[in-house]
């Protein structure tokens, strides 16, 4: 071989190694033993964090579970479902004390340096009406937004949000479920959030907010038009600067990656604005309700296939952050349920990263991973 062309060639070889090196250098997977889950991407775009749901009805497990939030996350979920002093509101009274200690109680074990989502319900747990007053009553009313309606219920969020001082405000829950349950009442919800959003944004200007939408009855709703249906949600969600999703796959009987990666890019194929979950689980262990004659069969590795698919998701669409509904299995205080709701507690019973004894699953594993790369 001539010398130019052995100098050529040494060089080549030269090049190749350069370059074989430093493609393995700039790749995280190849940095990563085992090449781990999320290796290969070389920082987290998302925020991820718990709900407040405790897993008991004792003090201690309330404040186990916000020092498991703070140690475990970088954002958490302050979630109001209950009932709206709508009479104190609506005349001018004195707010009920259950819900001003609530609100206080909520306000003082605030988590410091930790970003707080608050989602505040409109809506009943049926979400087909007012959600109901202290006193099981509902305001009368002949649409849902009447003036009456609208200031009461603007009082009640500012109030919420003076006392908590969030990073993000849900005006509503679950909205789509309206839709789906009271469709009558659609236009005028609409028309009711087109007036509270801007009074809410010009007394919060830094306040980023929302109304959440249940992706399982997004992505497959049992109503008789589902095209219209679709189509209907997709645009009320594009006109939100922030879409907030609560999806449980189980709901619809999604059990594997695949199952879960189609109702994400359904997800992305319709909504064109930041999403966020507000809040998001899956079964770890089988569900059976005979009264609903319902069973579900779960188990721990396919809730971690599903918290899997959840972080590439949102790791790949920038979604701005995660809420887990329940860090624990809360056994404990499914017990302490009254009768007529015990079944309808059981379905999210099973859901913890941690078991009922306080045991990590191997999703939990996967939250630290993520959480705290090595």
């Amino acid at each position: 071989m001539k010398k130019f062309e052995v100098n050529l060639f040494l060089i080549v070889i030269v090049m190749v190694l350069f370059f074989s090196c430093k493609t393995e250098k700039d790749n995280p997977v190849a940095e990563c033993e085992n090449e781990e889950f999320f290796c290969e991407f070389d920082s987290r775009n998302f925020e991820m964090g718990f709900s407040t749901w405790p897993y008991a009805s004792t003090i201690a497990s309330v404040e186990n579970t916000y020092d498991f939030i703070g140690e475990n996350g970088d954002i958490y979920s302050e979630h109001i479902d209950s009932n709206i002093p709508w009479n104190a509101w609506i005349n001018d009274l004195s707010l009920p004390a259950e819900f001003t200690n609530d609100i206080a109680s909520r306000a003082s074990k605030k988590l410091t340096n930790t970003k707080l989502t608050v989602s505040v319900s409109l809506l009943n747990s049926s979400r087909s009406d007012l959600a109901f007053d202290y006193d099981g009553s509902i305001p009368n009313y002949t649409a849902l937004n009447d003036k009456e309606i609208e200031d009461a219920y603007f009082q009640h969020l500012q109030y919420i949000a003076e006392q908590l001082n969030p990073d993000y405000l849900l005006l509503a829950i679950e909205v789509n479920e309206l839709l789906k349950n009271a469709p009558e009442k659609w236009e005028a919800y609409k028309i009711l959030m087109a007036k509270i959003r801007p009074r809410i944004q010009e007394e919060f200007p830094t306040l980023q907010i929302s109304e959440s939408i249940t992706l399982h009855n997004f992505y497959q709703p049992d109503v008789p038009n589902p095209d219209g249906f679709i189509e209907e949600i997709a645009n009320y969600a594009n006109t939100m600067d922030l879409v907030t999703i609560s999806f449980y796959p189980f709901f619809k009987g999604l059990k594997s990656e695949q199952d879960f990666k189609r109702a994400f890019d359904f997800l992305h194929e319709k909504i064109k604005k930041p999403i966020a979950i507000a809040e998001t689980s899956h079964l770890a262990e089988d569900l059976s309700v005979e009264s609903l004659n319902l069973f579900i069969a779960g188990n721990e590795s396919e809730q971690n296939d599903y918290l899997k698919t959840l972080f590439t998701q949102a790791q790949i669409h920038d979604y701005e952050y995660i809420i887990w509904w329940a860090h624990r299995d809360f056994d404990a205080l499914w017990e302490t349920f009254p009768e007529e709701v015990k079944d309808l507690g059981r379905i999210w019973r099973d859901t913890g990263l941690l078991d009922e004894d306080g045991r990590g699953r191997r999703s939990y594993e996967t939250w630290e991973s993520v959480l705290n790369p090595l």
